[in-house]
């Protein structure tokens, strides 16, 4: 059973929003992933999909495996760091603002017959 992987760092989005779309495909079979992807409104959605591409590429051409027997075994969505903006409120106070950043791992897995 061959396991291909790829990850996307530093996404500037909150993992706690990737993580909405990352439970929704967590193991669909490859074309179905793509595909439930292609139709989400959420902002997401598409790194996602740049990255289940990147995935089943790598899997086609370094692994020489078919698109339609690859299912998601593994997505893992991590914070990154956070880049601190402070921003002016009244009577000379600020406020720290947290851009929070993803890490996303996304492993695809043979589907074993029989």
């Amino acid at each position: 059973m061959t396991e291909v992987k790829a990850t996307l760092r530093y996404l500037q989005m909150a993992p706690r929003k990737v993580r909405l779309v990352a439970d929704a495909i967590r193991g669909l079979d490859a074309p179905q992933a793509k595909l439930q992807l292609a139709h989400m409104p959420k902002r997401a959605a598409l790194p996602l999909k740049k990255l289940l591409a990147s995935c089943v590429a790598n899997a086609t051409h370094n692994f020489h495996l078919k698109e339609g027997e690859l299912y998601l075994a593994h997505l893992r969505v991590d914070g990154g760091p956070m880049v601190k903006r402070t921003f002016p409120r009244s009577r000379g106070r600020a406020d720290v603002k947290r851009k929070r950043m993803s890490h996303i791992t996304l492993v695809l897995s043979e589907k074993i017959h029989g």
